[in-house]
């Protein structure tokens, strides 16, 4: 019994342990320095070859890739992109490693009879020395609050009332883990319109030299404010819509552990 004790204590340092944290901040240093190296061996040294070329021959530069991604705030959207999808490919597998369990009967309440108090007891137990693998599940978790309810109140009433309040609790938790990625979603089209006043500030300052006749420096202005805004608007609607593509797979989470509960658990001890 102490080993076990021992085993309960320890378990929940480890859950505390900030993966989560380490885990974004690695990927943020790694976008940074992938997405910065791409950009000063490949992107600008071929836009400002262009830019050159263009110069000399007095035309127009062509509207090329990397022309368009060759201003910092479009590197910024794209580190910033990167950094998103890190995050959001992180949800999916913690959500795609738990479906598996959906359809297994982890509980292992036999249909001989009503369950009664000290099988619900066995099975919290089982679930609290992380018999399964899933402490961090959101099964596991909505699992272990209907069990306690049961085992302290001895009415399957008050249990499944907190399964439905611990669903909706998960659910908000879930939402909330989500702010780091609608507050990209936010900043990358912020980004810019950051390059668009930067463009226009500058073509406006060159106005004189407009009017003089040599009107390539504005344009040229005017290219890295419509450029930031372009490439930021397209990054924004990718990241958005893996979003929403992330908010419903936890939507569906949430409402197959209710079910699993319902089938599982309730439906038994109302046999």
């Amino acid at each position: 019994m102490k080993n076990e004790n021992e085993k309960l204590s320890s378990n929940p340092i480890k859950s505390n342990f900030p993966v989560e944290l380490i885990y974004n901040i690695g990927t943020l240093i790694f976008s940074i320095i992938f997405v910065h190296t791409i950009y000063i061996t490949l992107i600008r040294p071929r836009a400002q070859a262009l830019i050159t070329i263009a110069e000399q021959k007095g035309v127009s530069v062509e509207r090329v890739f990397s022309v368009i991604m060759k201003d910092p705030e479009q590197e910024l959207c794209i580190i910033l992109m990167f950094w998103a999808i890190f995050m959001i490919g992180s949800k999916i597998y913690s959500i795609i490693k738990q479906n598996y369990i959906i359809n297994v009967d982890i509980l292992g309440f036999d249909n001989s009879g009503k369950v009664t108090k000290d099988q619900a007891v066995e099975a919290l137990q089982d679930i609290e020395r992380y018999k399964f693998g899933l402490g961090d599940s959101v099964i596991i978790q909505t699992l272990s609050s209907s069990l306690r309810s049961y085992i302290t109140t001895s009415n399957i009433q008050n249990a499944s009332e907190t399964l439905v309040t611990a669903t909706e609790n998960i659910g908000m938790r879930l939402e909330a883990d989500l702010s780091m990625i609608r507050y990209i979603v936010w900043a990358i089209p912020s980004i810019g319109f950051i390059g668009t006043v930067r463009g226009i500030g500058q073509a406006l300052s060159q106005a004189d030299v407009a009017l003089a006749g040599d009107i390539s420096a504005m344009t040229s202005s005017l290219g890295v404010a419509f450029n930031s805004t372009f490439v930021a608007l397209l990054i924004s609607i990718l990241i958005m819509f893996l979003l929403h593509q992330i908010q419903r797979m936890n939507d569906k989470l949430v409402l197959d552990a209710h079910d699993y509960c319902n089938k599982y658990f309730i439906s038994k001890v109302l046999e």
